[in-house]
């Protein structure tokens, strides 16, 4: 065992291992030495700490020799204090002064299991690691984290970003199309169940898109029977969670729309029928056809050495808005035309769903990597739903009161959602690699100032001056392309530029601000973010787009400068 000493002197780490200070005992010699019918384990000592340290750096003390006697073998288990300081003193060098500033690679230099040591702290694991891996020995397949250039990150996240831009251009070019189909008139919910359907689908191919890409930054995507079980495993989880998720939003839907109404409101039950079935059917087909898109992105940012936060978070937060606008408009439609006579196909429809439910169950429940996920998984996914529900509300209010709105609010609810998305899923992989799950690093404070969180004082502030800066250029862009997409020419004013760009930038400030707080707090409190922080930052997205958009076009109508005008 090891017993360190009573006094405040603080005890340090010490690397014994090809390494001699002066005046210093071979430890190893003297266990070579000792009789074969004594272990170590009979044995204490005190390492005072003028002995385990040259005051310049740290050392690990390596226990790979400790084996005499018997065939004996020293268990040294830490108490859970000293596991505290180890997790988060193996972070950062010894001497580092300005440890919210140190670049990235220091933050994952260290590994409580790593090397050869056979010293064991069994808390370490926050998620169910594979036996099977085999990186370093320890299952987690701990690695360091890449320190990426500026212009890498930019270059990396600019090409899915500006991608899936033109998705969200074509996903309000399709609302501002379809919002006069009769079964949008007939249907007035469908404008509420729009941004949270949208919202449930990015949460849903965003939270797979996180998980797997953790798995992949920490070396644990190896081997094709695994990758596969990840797959099926990830796939089952988000169909059962589209299920149930886009029934439950079609419900709120209709609840939101009869208070909103109040007296003036008339049930009819072959509308929420068909609310249920149109937003079952497109939140679990768009999920199953993008979520193949994900995987295949990250599988091949993986083995290009690239880092895949940076690439499938942007495009599962907005690629897929105009294929489920679509989906849906068209479902809706065919189904609008029909269930005056054929009322059964709706019933047919949904029961079909319900009866596969219970197998995609059973294929979760038997995947070592969903298992947790599907019974913890479900607070952040239905309050995500109910925070967007809000964004659809005020966008039913002003969709017929200021001109052009539906071509710009899936613009900056995608934009905002898509940079959100890539820091989130970058600072939760970091958390991940460089500490355990309820103890923060030592760089890392749940609470700091805006300038701190964004701009300069975090190792995530290089990122977030990257994001901020992306996003005013990709606004610029996409709002005048969507305007001559629309109409043939450009038809925006200075005045509405202006208030765009005002509006847009302070939803990305708010988004990465309150994402640095909320992931460090989930953190703290033992809650993995790579399943429950994209959910809250993303519907906080749509309900903060929706408004700021919102008061963007009431101020222009205020001075009569209004779009289009």
């Amino acid at each position: 065992m090891v017993v360190f000493p009573d006094s405040s002197i603080e005890p340090a780490l010490l690397n014994v291992t090809d390494i001699k200070l002066n005046n210093s005992v071979d430890h190893n010699e003297q266990l070579a030495n000792m009789p074969n019918d004594r272990g170590v384990k009979d044995h204490a000592f005190t390492i005072q700490r003028d002995n385990m340290s040259n005051g310049k750096d740290n050392y690990a003390l390596d226990f790979d020799c400790i084996e005499k006697g018997n065939d004996k073998k020293a268990d040294i288990k830490a108490e859970p204090d000293v596991v505290k300081k180890v997790a988060a003193g193996l972070k950062s060098p010894n001497g580092q002064k300005n440890k919210t500033d140190m670049s990235l690679p220091y933050l994952g230099a260290g590994s409580l299991s790593s090397g050869s040591s056979i010293v064991t702290i069994s808390s370490v694991a926050n998620s169910d690691p594979d036996p099977s891996f085999g990186n370093n020995g320890d299952g987690f397949g701990n690695r360091a984290y890449r320190d990426e250039r500026w212009y890498q990150t930019t270059l990396q996240v600019a090409v899915p970003f500006f991608i899936a831009g033109i998705g969200t251009i074509g996903a309000g070019l399709v609302l501002a199309e379809v919002k006069d189909w009769p079964v949008f008139r007939a249907v007035s919910q469908l404008f509420i169940l729009v941004p949270s359907l949208l919202g449930l689908k990015g949460n849903l191919d965003m939270c797979l898109a996180s998980r797997l890409c953790t798995q992949a930054n920490l070396g644990n995507m190896h081997g094709c029977r695994e990758i596969t079980k990840m797959i099926i495993g990830n796939i089952a989880l988000v169909q059962i969670q589209a299920i149930v998720a886009a029934l439950l939003v079609s419900i709120f839907a209709v609840v939101v729309d009869a208070i909103a109404e109040g007296s003036a409101y008339t049930f009819k039950w072959e509308n929420c029928l068909l609310l249920a079935t149109a937003g079952v059917c497109t939140a679990t087909s768009s999920c199953f056809i993008l979520d193949f898109v994900m995987i295949a992105v990250i599988m091949i940012s993986y083995r290009c050495k690239m880092n895949p936060d940076n690439l499938a978070t942007p495009l599962a937060a907005s690629f897929g808005d105009v294929v489920s606008i679509s989906v849906l408009s068209t479902i809706a439609s065919a189904l609008f035309h029909r269930m005056r006579l054929e009322t059964w196909l709706l019933y047919i429809i949904l029961g079909c769903y319900f009866l596969i439910l219970p197998f995609w169950i059973y294929v979760v429940l038997k995947n070592k990597y969903t298992r947790n996920v599907l019974t913890s998984g479900w607070v952040p996914v239905l309050s995500a739903l109910f925070i967007s529900g809000f964004g659809g509300l005020v966008l039913d209010r002003v969709v017929d009161s200021f001109h052009g709105f539906v071509i710009f609010q899936p613009i900056i609810n995608g934009i905002g959602g898509n940079l959100v998305s890539v820091q989130a899923s970058r600072i939760s992989t970091t958390l991940h690699q460089t500490t355990i799950m309820g103890i923060l690093p030592p760089h890392s404070k749940i609470l700091v100032a805006p300038w701190t969180a964004l701009f300069k004082g975090t190792p995530y502030a290089k990122t977030s001056r990257i994001l901020i800066c992306m996003a005013i250029v990709g606004e610029l862009i996409f709002i005048f392309l969507a305007d001559y997409i629309k109409h043939g020419v450009s038809t925006v004013q200075v005045y509405f530029v202006v208030s765009y760009i005002v509006v847009a930038v302070l939803q990305v400030l708010l988004l990465l601000y309150v994402a640095h707080i909320i992931i460090h707090a989930m953190w703290r409190y033992k809650i993995d973010p790579d399943n429950s922080a994209i959910p809250y930052l993303t519907a906080l997205g749509d309900l903060s787009g929706t408004i700021f958009l919102a008061a963007a076009f009431w101020f222009l109508a205020s001075i009569h400068k209004e779009y289009q005008k």
